[in-house]
């Protein structure tokens, strides 16, 4: 397996990040380079008395600074990273950067799988003893049906190669179960799933069954998809405010927290978004994977474990065979009413 391209210079606290992170992940046999500011990557290598190959690059795209920036600054770090997967030097890319920038490179450098109109982020939501994928989570947040259909066979392609899920099911983010609820978008997104063949289409879902494993998969616009993501994470985090508050709020609560203590430190852990670390872009010719900008060392280290299991997975070649069928069994053209 080719070295995965870490982006070492985009997020909030790298390079620091993502040469431990790095140092880590190659300690347990992941192939990585890392790539950025050299000078800057090498001060901390000396500082931990370790080195791993990098690949320069002498500009970052930077939080606040434009996706389409890509096109000009062919020397940022993204760019530079996204270049050696298409040049085969990389098996894959890694960014906890601008995740705007990284679609826009992906897309740019990559390309786009035949098929394929929009990529779409697949995360995954932590839902009793296994994990519901959800796409997409934020690449589009303006999306057609059709949109959606290639989102549930990319999903449900996914699921099974990566998440080792046989005949994954695959619901519809909505505002009721039946079919006729929901918005334009859902319910002609509804029709088309319904004759789509090679997913197992479950129907419509709410928000709560994300939580609730109803369905292996669920597809959504990436507005919607982002407002869930964000409200799960902020929601996990208040709770545990609250969990933690009220375990300090007398003495006998305080000893109750140490019987408990462990079990919640399992399920603060199987909450963390640094347990997957960053998330697939599906849909672009290759692999590449966007990260949160607050990654901590411990997020780049399980981003390039887990982006690993999935370039060896080869469920690019799946999803590219997979979209290959539904344009030859399914009209996926625009919809009526141009929605």
């Amino acid at each position: 397996m080719k070295p995965i391209a870490l982006d070492a210079m985009g997020g909030d606290y790298m390079p620091e990040a993502s040469v431990e992170g790095a140092r880590w992940a190659a300690a347990e046999g992941v192939p990585v380079i890392l790539v950025g500011d050299k000078v800057r990557i090498e001060e901390e290598f000396d500082k931990r008395g370790s080195e791993l190959p990098v690949a320069h690059a002498s500009d970052v795209i930077e939080m606040d600074d434009h996706a389409a920036d890509v096109r000009r600054r062919r020397d940022s770090s993204i760019s530079v990273a996204m270049h050696l997967v298409r040049d085969g030097e990389a098996s894959g890319c890694i960014s906890m950067g601008h995740s705007g920038a990284t679609m826009a490179a992906a897309l740019l450098t990559l390309g786009r799988i035949k098929g394929v109109d929009r990529p779409a982020i697949f995360t995954s939501i932590p839902a009793g003893d296994h994990y519901v994928g959800l796409l997409d989570a934020g690449a589009n947040a303006d999306c057609r049906p059709r949109y959606l259909q290639q989102f549930a066979v990319m999903g449900s392609l996914y699921a099974q190669d990566v998440l080792g899920r046989e005949r994954p099911t695959v619901g519809l983010l909505s505002i009721g179960e039946e079919s006729h609820k929901g918005n334009e978008l859902t319910r002609e997104a509804h029709r088309l799933l319904m004759d789509t063949p090679g997913i197992a289409f479950y129907g419509n879902v709410e928000g709560r069954d994300l939580f609730a494993g109803t369905t292996d998969v669920v597809v959504t616009d990436g507005f919607t998809g982002n407002v869930a993501l964000k409200l799960a994470e902020g929601e996990a985090k208040a709770l545990f405010a609250w969990i933690r508050e009220a375990l300090n709020s007398s003495t006998v609560a305080k000893l109750g927290a140490l019987l408990v203590r462990s079990a919640l430190r399992r399920v603060a852990k199987r909450l963390d978004p640094a347990e997957y670390g960053a998330q697939p872009l599906l849909g672009v010719a290759g692999y590449a994977f966007i990260g949160h900008g607050s990654s901590s060392s411990r997020a780049v280290y399980s981003a390039l474990k887990s982006a690993r299991n999935t370039i060896e997975s080869g469920v690019v070649a799946t999803i590219t065979n997979g979209l290959a069928s539904l344009e030859d069994t399914t009209p996926i053209g625009p919809s009526p009413k141009g929605t």
